[in-house]
């Protein structure tokens, strides 16, 4: 009965305590704000359940019983839809501004982050291509130059924002589906000597790409500026020792950890939990990864088995950069913590990938036959 309803037994069940678990940690990370003049955390909780879990949910469920075809067949007018959605951010009065960049969309007292929905899109408008032409890749005309297009106007429209860490999330992903249906090494050159250049011209003109660089390789020469995150997330992380001080029991989060219930949220979850419990989740986000790829493995058509290695990725690979970041071995990105971050588009965009997930899952053809 269950795996009828959700397609795949164990990819639903590490979904679900990814879930509630990522709820119960926002909620006491939410707490650290009590302490801070001019937060009102009541106000994030309920953004958080009302834009990102609820209709989250609901679209885990809906999707789950949509006939494939209709999954495929929206593809197009979901990437475009996402394309303009995208857009909007640069149009005065609508664009919400902070913190340097411009990536919201302001709608009454709620803020939406399109960027979320637009790699999604990416990912389905590239596994659908690759599915019908996979055959012709090795021709430029059928291979590079497309993943060029579908990739590249997205990812020039996330740059101007600037929003680099979800353009890299969103490229590498694309790469892999890319060279996984068979992509000649020569665009595997192209593509990566421009991803070089590109990277290299973004740190020359953004200097706070550098100043992340060098935070990542002397985070003890900025502690009080740009390094201050990354000293008091290991701070936190080492505070929790082997078992950690308890849930709601971090002390980092008052006044301490910029964003704990965003970005920093990795390192109450360390504080509270322990050595213990950070490889606990380490485990869950492997076991979601290799679950998906096993949907992808067993799915019933080309195009199912990429949107399901696509969108396994675009989660474990922000997941994996947040959790390094926090931990001092990877440059401070600004992703959030899927399932767990705050962010109502984002729990909402994780979902919808989910519901994908487990339909592909759920209509996988049976076994013996």
């Amino acid at each position: 009965m269950f795996e009828r309803l959700f397609g795949d037994r164990i990819f639903a069940t590490v979904v679900t305590i990814l879930v509630v678990g990522g709820l119960a940690m926002f909620t006491s990370a939410s707490l650290g704000l009590l302490a801070r003049a001019g937060e009102t955390p009541w106000h994030i909780a309920i953004t958080q359940v009302c834009l990102g879990l609820i209709p989250g949910v609901v679209a885990v469920i809906a999707l789950r019983f949509v006939p494939p075809h209709w999954i495929e067949k929206s593809v197009l007018p979901f990437y475009i839809f996402s394309i303009l959605l995208t857009m909007l951010v640069f149009i005065p009065h609508l664009g919400y501004h902070t913190n340097g960049a411009t990536r919201w969309i302001q709608i009454g007292p709620l803020t939406v982050q399109p960027a979320e929905f637009l790699k999604i899109s990416v990912i389905l408008m590239l596994s659908s291509y690759l599915a019908h032409a996979k055959k012709k890749i090795r021709d430029m005309r059928h291979g590079l130059l497309p993943f060029a297009l579908i990739v590249g106007i997205p990812s020039l429209l996330l740059i101007a924002q600037p929003n680099t860490s979800t353009t890299l999330v969103m490229g590498a992903t694309a790469v892999a589906l890319y060279f996984l249906v068979g992509a000649p090494w020569r665009d595997f050159a192209i593509i990566l000597v421009t991803a070089v250049a590109g990277l290299a011209l973004l740190v020359a003109i953004r200097p706070y790409l550098l100043n992340r660089i060098n935070t990542y390789i002397h985070p003890s020469h900025h502690a009080l500026s740009s390094g201050y995150q990354i000293q008091q997330s290991l701070i936190a992380i080492g505070s929790g020792q082997l078992l950690g001080r308890g849930y709601g029991q971090s002390v980092q989060k008052f006044n301490y950890l910029p964003e704990p219930n965003g970005d920093s949220i990795f390192a109450v979850y360390g504080e509270e939990f322990g050595f213990i419990g950070t490889v606990i989740l380490i485990a869950l986000f492997i076991a979601f990864i290799t679950r998906g790829f096993m949907i992808a493995a067993e799915a019933s058509s080309v195009f199912g088995s990429l949107s399901a290695t696509g969108l396994s990725l675009l989660i474990t690979i922000s997941a994996f950069l947040n959790i390094g970041a926090m931990l001092g071995v990877l440059p401070l990105t600004g992703l959030p913590l899927p399932f767990m971050s705050q962010g109502g588009t984002a729990l909402l965009a994780a979902l919808i990938s989910v519901g994908i997930i487990i339909n592909i899952a759920a209509n996988r053809p049976k076994k013996g036959k």
